[in-house]
């Protein structure tokens, strides 16, 4: 936790040039992916009427953020990691671009999806291995609550604008959109973020990024960290994946309202508790996460599964305190691709959750697919409750 109130408010953290620059673009990017996924989502269910597919085209692009884990993530604590940052949100803002183009087959779609998923994995271990110094130490969970509340008020309005572009125009204006989100993100990170001139004198590619990740799994009480950030959130985030199949014509407010609880989690656990407290809350938070999404074995009115959404998502905070318990065990040399291993990790296993999900409900109905990942996601944080607070 901060030394002084000063070092951890919001306004302090936004004072900082660089700092700003990263959480914008940040910003900018969560809401441009969330219009395309939303968007071709959509695409897929009225095209497809499927399950499966729709939860896999929503959150498919996951699936590849592990191969940017397993190969390139040694990238994120290269010499030139601006330049790396900067590469990588061109090469997103071409392939969003693609996904624009009218009549563009489903097949070529999810390569793109998949494309695009790894080249985010290592976008988001550089952007968070400069946020490690663009900020002090005694910052970094305000700094990284900022930017989940914030991500969680972008998805809220995401949502809720794409389902009103959808009404009015079609899916590829909408990726046009997304595309124009993403080209101003780029054009932020140019404007504010500085080159490091300072930094480990590895070179990084696929034998660096196999040694860190060697070192990573081999620490217990990483290892336990780990599972816990992935798993039962891989399992909720397969629950809301089933949203437009379970209520097609609710799905936006239940996405909304998992955004907003989010957004409110984030912001207490990380603005208003000590670390401390933050850590005493982890456990409680990991149940909340999914004990909630138990109601749709009950088929109860949508205003109570609303409630029900936005209590569970409000658990998704638990991340916060088990972030600041991996970073205090990770060597500073390594700390972006530690953190893009983690986020990686977390965004597959959001994919996984997805396809079981979807195949799930393929067999037994949404409302019942709902309920068995929901119990499974309890099962795993009871089980993975020793090592972790």
């Amino acid at each position: 936790m901060p030394s002084s109130p000063h070092d951890s408010s919001y306004r302090s953290l936004l004072r900082n040039r660089e700092f700003t620059g990263l959480y914008a673009s940040f910003t900018l990017t969560v809401a441009a992916g969330t219009l395309s996924g939303f968007a071709l989502g959509t695409l897929v269910s009225r095209q497809t009427r499927s399950p499966f597919l729709t939860a896999v085209s929503m959150y498919g692009a996951t699936f590849a953020t592990v191969l940017g884990a397993l190969t390139l993530m040694s990238v994120a604590d290269g010499k030139r990691p601006r330049r790396t940052l900067l590469a990588l949100q061109g090469l997103s803002l071409a392939g969003v671009a693609a996904q624009a183009v009218p009549g563009l087959p489903l097949t070529a779609r999810f390569a793109l999806l998949l494309l695009l998923g790894f080249f985010q994995s290592l976008a988001t271990g550089t952007r968070m291995g400069l946020l490690t110094e663009a900020v002090p130490a005694s910052a970094y969970v305000p700094a990284r609550s900022l930017m989940n509340v914030t991500s969680g008020g972008t998805a809220v309005l995401g949502f809720a604008a794409g389902a009103v572009l959808l009404a009015r125009t079609g899916p590829e204006q909408v990726f046009a959109v997304s595309a124009a989100l993403t080209a101003a993100a780029l054009a932020v990170v140019a404007a504010t973020v500085r080159e490091r001139t300072v930094r480990p004198a590895h070179r990084p590619g696929l034998r660096q990024t196999r040694r860190t990740n060697a070192e990573l799994f081999a620490h217990p009480a990483r290892r336990v960290l780990l599972l816990n950030l992935w798993v039962p959130n891989g399992l909720v985030v397969g629950c809301e994946a089933l949203f437009l199949s379970y209520a097609p014509e609710h799905a936006g407010t239940l996405l909304a309202a998992a955004s907003a609880g989010m957004l409110l989690g984030d912001l207490a656990v990380g603005r208003l508790l000590t670390a401390d407290q933050r850590r005493r809350c982890t456990f409680a938070l990991r149940l909340l996460l999914s004990v909630p999404f138990l109601l749709f074995a009950l088929h109860p009115p949508v205003p109570v599964l609303t409630a029900a959404v936005f209590l569970s998502s409000v658990g998704f905070a638990a991340t916060l305190p088990l972030q600041e318990q991996l970073l205090s065990l990770t060597p500073e040399a390594v700390r972006g691709q530690v953190q893009g291993v983690e986020s990686a990790g977390r965004m597959t296993w959001q994919g996984i959750g997805a396809a079981l999900a979807g195949g799930l409900a393929q067999w037994t109905g949404p409302g019942t697919a709902v309920t068995v990942l929901a119990a499974v996601s309890v099962t795993v944080t009871l089980l993975a409750r020793r090592g972790a607070a």
